[in-house]
């Protein structure tokens, strides 16, 4: 089937280049939060070079590997351009490329036949991370999730961010309002578990961090790291400190404490329960943190005074926080920290970013809600209508009513990505039916029947929706597609429209009329004219301004929105949620201590990598491996073994066996695996990655380990690790 236009006064896309053109355009790399422009190189229509664009306000000429090997992707004789439907199971399976509306009412028919007959939970949907940097996902995707009125979602935000959101919820009345940072201005900034020098910020969106960090010390400011590895991160800051996993709550609300203790608050007209959080927190003294994570007791209090007396301080905490079992305590912690030195919405200290197109004011994104609902199986609560994705397989295995039956899932990978990764890909392969939105044949979209391939970065229109609302700085900007699509291709949106209107017909459940034509004309729009209508409501920008400006439009420095930003029905901020309060207790009785014999495992990053999806190109794997398992050379005497053996590490769900790499990078007592690795699998078709050497850290992580917030606890792990023993023959 043709392309399916959008209507013709809505299409504001831009032009692609010819097949023959020759010179240079602008381009966006949306791989990772930094969102970087670009300045492409073609050669007749082939892209030969990309380097960062100089003229983007945000950026200012930063690229990092990831962006100049954009291309890769586009041009990966691997990446599927048609779809295509399964025949046969595991090492039998052969796959068939069919037409668009073939492939398009096959899925429809799957999903209606799950949905008519066992209810409407019998769906599951996964939405990948790579949907928060597609316009199309943002715009259509989650429209065509609402379609199905399951109570079965999950996303890869349950083994990521949800602590944050939540803490946002509670305490700014949206879980899209997150405070950034003010890099460019702060004299003190103090990262816990966070790498931004590999990860290019997270919920931060801060491109070109190192030579932000030279410009903060240059003015005389200081880069505090505490984290159980010595990072990327930590090696450039001014000084670094080992932490336990799982410890980091204690550490930041002894710090709290300490500045109760010592006097150092200023908090603002606008906090309140300042007295119920001084007695709740009353015993979690600098000696009690020292005690369990291994800090001083002398520097944590030090830390806290230098901090609170610095001319602008800023606390950030990431993955290492998030991804643990008091994730959403570490995240309060942070911004109590930020809050009670009046470093909150101020220059120097953390700020909310005003972006043109404002999620947490237009309605894009709702507020957020939590234990609306709760799981089948296990009774865990939902976040924001999404399950905890350690809650999926599960869904899947356990029969009963409103057991999932059929899944789609949307740009993800959670075999490779989310908790006991092994056992979630036997529990897709027994679906009735499966369907996937995806350009790769991967660990899991193996699984599915269908598999639609909609297009790549360089062939779509994009503005970032995301990104911006956590942006160091305020800009805009509008990327029209550099490339044009096949002609028998179809971009993600056109993709969700034609699956949300085709399934529409075949359930029995249907809208009411009125709602069904605004969906109808929601999913008609494209995206781009989304955003040229959203610009005319923000008022900052517009459509026509940033066409003529293609590199971007800068809108200024962070500054103070307070109290008016917030989204509290009081404008006021509760330090002491109630939910939050009570978990303190668990805090204190269930802080993991490593049996006889364990270890703490961690994941980690690299700059090359990006999750589980750009192992296929070879320009990104190559060099020195990055796969080992790191340890202390103290650890690996103790246990004899030699730098390099191969080992075998064990968890309470599996074991995999990798080599591993003495390093005095690592705390003792804690080792590390990278995320997204593990690519030896069967019935995939990614010729290069399936040779690059690694396991999957999810094969040890553990779905029983999770947040209050239902976020997975994939960091602080116990494992072992041993010699493996030759097999006898």
């Amino acid at each position: 089937m043709a392309p399916l236009p959008p209507l013709p006064l809505l299409n504001l896309g831009g032009g692609p280049v010819a097949a023959d053109f020759t010179g240079t355009r602008l381009g966006v790399c949306n791989l990772c939060e930094a969102i970087c422009g670009l300045e492409l190189t073609l050669e007749n229509g082939a892209v030969t070079s990309i380097r960062g664009n100089d003229a983007d306000p945000l950026s200012r000429g930063h690229i990092c590997p990831k962006g100049v090997a954009l291309a890769d992707v586009y041009t990966d004789p691997d990446r599927l351009r048609r779809p295509v439907r399964r025949t046969g199971t595991g090492a039998d399976a052969t796959w068939t490329e069919i037409g668009w509306d073939e492939a398009l009412d096959l899925v429809a028919d799957g999903i209606a036949a799950a949905v008519n007959e066992h209810g409407k939970n019998a769906l599951g949907t996964y939405v990948g991370n790579p949907n928060a940097h597609s316009l199309g996902a943002m715009t259509h995707g989650f429209e065509l999730i609402k379609t199905f009125k399951t109570r079965n979602k999950f996303s890869a935000s349950s083994v990521d961010q949800i602590p944050h959101m939540y803490v946002g919820m509670l305490q700014f009345g949206h879980q899209l309002l997150l405070p950034v940072p003010d890099l460019d201005r702060t004299s003190y900034l103090l990262v816990l578990g966070a790498n931004p020098m590999a990860s290019n910020g997270s919920l931060w969106t801060v491109p070109d961090f190192p030579q932000r960090v030279r410009e903060l010390k240059a003015r005389g400011g200081k880069l505090v790291v505490l984290d159980p590895r010595r990072t990327e991160t930590a090696k450039v800051a001014t000084e670094h400190h080992f932490v336990r996993p799982a410890s980091d709550a204690v550490v930041l609300l002894a710090m709290v404490h300490t500045l109760f203790a010592e006097g150092l608050t200023r908090p603002a007209a606008y906090l309140r329960n300042s007295d119920v959080l001084e007695a709740a927190i009353s015993d979690l003294t600098p000696e009690y943190a020292e005690q369990v994570s291994g800090v001083p007791a002398d520097e944590i209090r030090r830390i806290t005074r230098e901090f609170a007396a610095a001319d602008g301080a800023a606390a950030y905490g990431r993955m290492g926080l998030s991804t643990q079992g008091f994730g959403s305590l570490c995240q309060w912690a942070i911004n109590l920290l930020n809050m009670l030195t009046g470093n909150l919405d101020r220059p120097g200290g953390v700020l909310f970013p005003e972006p043109a197109i404002d999620a947490a004011k237009n309605g894009l994104l709702g507020p957020g809600h939590f234990d609306v609902w709760r799981s089948r199986v296990r009774g865990m609560p939902e976040f924001g209508g999404e399950l905890p994705v350690s809650c999926f397989s599960e869904e899947i295995e356990t029969p009963g009513e409103g057991q999932i039956r059929a899944v789609l899932t949307i740009a993800g990978n959670p075999v490779l990505s989310t908790p006991d990764g092994r056992r979630l890909g036997e529990a897709l392969s027994g679906l009735d039916f499966m369907a996937s939105v995806d350009i790769y044949l991967n660990e899991t979209t193996r699984h599915a029947d269908v598999i639609l391939p909609p297009t790549t970065a360089l062939e779509r229109d994009h503005y970032d929706l995301v990104f911006h609302m956590l942006s160091v700085r305020n800009t805009a900007r509008f990327t029209p597609a550099v490339l044009a699509r096949a002609d028998d291709a179809l971009h993600d949106w056109e993709i969700f429209r034609e699956l949300a209107l085709r399934v529409e017909k075949r359930i029995a459940n249907k809208k009411p009329l009125l709602a069904r034509v605004l969906h109808r004309t929601r999913l008609t729009m494209s995206p781009t004219a989304i955003v040229a209508l959203l610009l005319t409501t923000g008022r900052k920008t517009s459509m026509r301004q940033l066409r003529k400006n293609p590199a971007g439009v800068d809108l200024g420095p962070l500054r103070p929105t307070l109290p008016g930003r917030l989204a509290t029905k009081d404008k006021t901020i509760d330090l002491a949620p109630a939910p939050l309060v009570a978990d303190l207790d668990r805090l204190r009785t269930s802080l993991p201590v490593p049996g006889p014999g364990e270890l703490v495992l961690i994941g980690r990053r690299h700059k090359q990598d990006c999750n589980s999806w750009l192992h296929n190109s070879e320009r990104l794997t190559r060099g020195k491996p990055r796969h080992h398992l790191l340890m202390n050379p103290g650890d690996l005497a103790e246990r004899g073994l030699e730098d390099g053996a191969v080992v075998r590490v064990s968890s309470r769900v599996g074991s995999v066996e990798v080599e591993v790499a003495a390093s005095d990078d690592m705390m003792p007592g804690v080792v590390s695996l990278p995320h997204g690795y593990g690519h030896q699998v069967e019935g995939t078709r990614l010729a290069h990655a399936s040779t690059v050497p690694g396991v999957s850290i999810n094969d040890l992580t553990d779905p029983d380990r999770l947040d209050v917030s239902g976020n997975a606890a994939l960091s602080g792990v116990p494992v072992t690790v041993e010699a493996l023993v030759p097999a006898v023959a």
